[in-house]
């Protein structure tokens, strides 16, 4: 869905993901950071809670999450545990596209998307390095994969 709609839209193509923490500088040791905090965490669902769209370039289209305690409890972990400790306010969406549309092209996405799943398994974590404040499809093309931790737990 990602790749169609980046495609459609001439779009960056992105992993689908949901940030649980977002810190201002790039941790010293981001793979210590992962398996520190997730080294007992298990694979986790979250419940969809709908198709939105919205005015920013993050979260131009995308599927809201329900609100999950263990999730907030792991991006209080990574906040604490990272070198900047920076203020993070979780909100778990799933982005769709990442591009300035006009707001009838939103709707028209929203309207043609049919979700077929209640809820998505997570069964990985990663940093990522990015450029403070993303804005374009050049910010986005230009993320790179710090660390990966598989959840076992």
């Amino acid at each position: 869905m990602i790749a169609d709609l980046a495609t459609r839209f001439d779009a960056a193509v992105f992993e689908p993901h949901v940030t649980i923490y977002a810190g201002e500088k790039e941790d010293d040791n981001p793979a210590h950071v992962l398996s520190h905090v997730l080294a007992d965490c298990k694979p986790f669902r979250l419940s969809v809670r709908g198709l939105q769209y919205s005015d920013e370039f993050t979260k131009t289209v995308f599927v809201q999450f329900e609100p999950n305690a263990a999730l907030s409890e792991l991006s209080r972990a990574l906040q604490q545990a990272s070198a900047s400790h920076h203020e993070y306010e979780l909100n778990p969406h799933l982005s769709l596209i990442y591009k300035e549309i006009a707001l009838s092209e939103k709707i028209d996405v929203v309207d043609s998307v049919q979700l077929t799943f209640a809820d998505v398994l997570f069964d990985s974590a990663k940093a990522i390095v990015s450029s403070a404040r993303v804005e374009s499809r050049r910010d986005v093309e230009a993320w790179r994969v710090a660390a990966v931790q598989r959840l076992t737990g």
